[in-house]
């Protein structure tokens, strides 16, 4: 795999860690067990294993449930304040574990930073939205936010020059947003 698909990889996965760390493993998970996605890089066949499919599956249900429920999910996200960015890393680290050490470590810090934007923009879009109390509106923006994960991880995975300049344009929105 060439480091420009490496890149594409590790964008995709933390902006998707920041959005919906589960959704990102999960499918992930899937694609390589399935024998969608080939030839990922590093570590990140550790995905495709039954027990970690079977964790991020529940996490997933859990966080597809709790983000229906207005009150309930600025609780979620806030808890996952902690937790996607360093999801975001260690899925960075898995893309790139057979590089250089300083290249896995840049990797880390930038897709932690990187997940913690996405988690961030998405809390505080998520929390505007909550100003309306009709529940419909949440519900369709959370399941945007599962398929948006799913998209882009799909055309970071299978078009890299395609999804490396939408990804640097989500972050620059991320920044704006920020």
């Amino acid at each position: 795999m060439d480091n420009w698909s490496i890149l594409s990889n590790v964008l995709g996965l933390a902006i998707g860690a920041g959005l919906n760390l589960y959704a990102a493993v999960l499918v992930t998970g899937l694609g390589i067990r399935y024998g969608w996605l080939e030839n990922m890089p590093g570590d990140l066949g550790l995905l495709a294993h039954p027990a970690v499919l079977l964790t991020a599956g529940v996490l997933y249900t859990l966080e597809f449930v709790a983000d229906k429920v207005p009150f309930v999910t600025p609780i979620w996200d806030g808890l996952h304040t902690f937790i996607r960015p360093v999801g975001g890393a260690l899925l960075a680290l898995g893309a790139t574990a057979q590089m250089d050490p300083v290249v896995k470590l840049i990797a880390m810090l930038g897709a932690g930073t990187l997940a913690l934007g996405a988690h961030s923009s998405k809390m505080g879009f998520r929390l505007m939205a909550h100003s309306t109390p009709e529940p419909a509106s949440h519900s369709a923006i959370s399941v945007a936010e599962d398929f948006g994960v799913v998209a882009l991880l799909a055309l970071a995975y299978a078009y890299p020059w395609v999804a490396i300049p939408l990804m640097l344009a989500i972050v620059v929105g991320i920044a704006a947003f920020l």
